[in-house]
């Protein structure tokens, strides 16, 4: 049995510009028997991520705060309880609009690795 706290799990800001703890990834962990990632994300209040792709799809799940999402040419408001699915390729980010953290889990599939993603400018 593979379980992990996230308080075991280092931050770090990731390529986006968010706060990032790997709890899982396929490509990394060799007793792997699934293939995505999972990623516990938090943006600041008055914050966002920089625009940025993904050649593999993407999943965030919301867990606290509100924030604005833009996917391609399309912004909607999330908030706890929103499931964004993030189509491959796909121009992305995530700007928080409230006073609070915005946290989020994030699943890539397949897992998530540095050669998959671009940062835009």
């Amino acid at each position: 049995m593979l379980i992990r706290q996230l308080k075991d799990c280092p931050e770090f800001i990731a390529g986006d510009a968010c706060h990032l703890r790997e709890l899982l990834n396929a490509k990394t962990d060799p007793r792997a028997a699934y293939r995505y990632s999972l990623a516990h994300a938090i943006v600041k209040p008055s914050t966002k991520t920089k625009p940025h792709s993904l050649k593999t799809s993407e999943v965030y799940y919301i867990l606290e705060g509100q924030g604005r999402m833009h996917v391609d040419k399309e912004t909607t408001e999330v908030g706890s309880g929103a499931v964004i699915d993030i189509p491959p390729h796909a121009i992305q980010y995530i700007e928080n609009t409230g006073k609070n953290d915005l946290v989020f889990l994030c699943i890539v599939d397949p897992a998530w690795c540095a050669a998959d993603e671009e940062i835009l400018k």
